[in-house]
């Protein structure tokens, strides 16, 4: 038996855009152009282990961005737009 799947049903692809342009994760929270979902794909895609830099796990390198940044300050954007949000 085969299931037909909608295009809706698909996954979208992570993240929403490149994240090029973004030195600092803080970037993205200030970005205008962004909607409070696409800035929280882009930051949990930052802090994804798929983003870990090897033998250096405290650091992660998002595609798109010139160079590592420590997990803490991804962590801590991503706390703020959940206080923002929530405030």
């Amino acid at each position: 038996m085969r299931t037909h799947t909608h295009a809706k049903d698909r996954a979208r692809p992570w993240p929403v855009r490149p994240a090029v342009g973004f030195l600092h994760p803080l970037e993205v929270l200030k970005d205008q152009d962004l909607d409070l979902a696409e800035k929280r794909e882009i930051l949990a895609a930052w802090a994804s282990d798929a983003s870990a830099v090897e033998h250096r796990p405290s650091q992660r390198w998002l595609l798109g961005t010139p160079a590592p940044v420590p997990l803490s300050e991804v962590l801590s954007a991503l706390r703020r737009l959940d206080r923002d949000l929530f405030s």
